[in-house]
């Protein structure tokens, strides 16, 4: 994900949004339109991690295969 300035959000970023975005859809004083709206965005954090962390296994993979690391696509699923 790019935010609008045209930084990528790293993954730590995304873990400290979906703690803020958890915290906030646990409380007692959160709307429906709200908590909604808050787990979309959860979603898109959980799948562009999910996205980081296979491309990050891939590239470890090619490391600790001894062999020059390749790069490659990965597929989303």
């Amino acid at each position: 994900m790019i935010e609008g300035d045209g930084n990528k959000v790293g993954l730590e970023e995304r873990l400290e949004r979906l703690e803020a975005i958890i915290d906030r859809m646990e409380s007692e004083d959160i709307a429906l339109d709200e908590a909604l709206q808050l787990f979309e965005e959860g979603v898109g954090h959980v799948r562009e991690a999910e996205q980081v962390l296979a491309e990050t296994e891939l590239r470890v993979e090619e490391l600790l295969a001894g062999g020059e690391v390749l790069e490659r696509e990965i597929e989303e699923e």
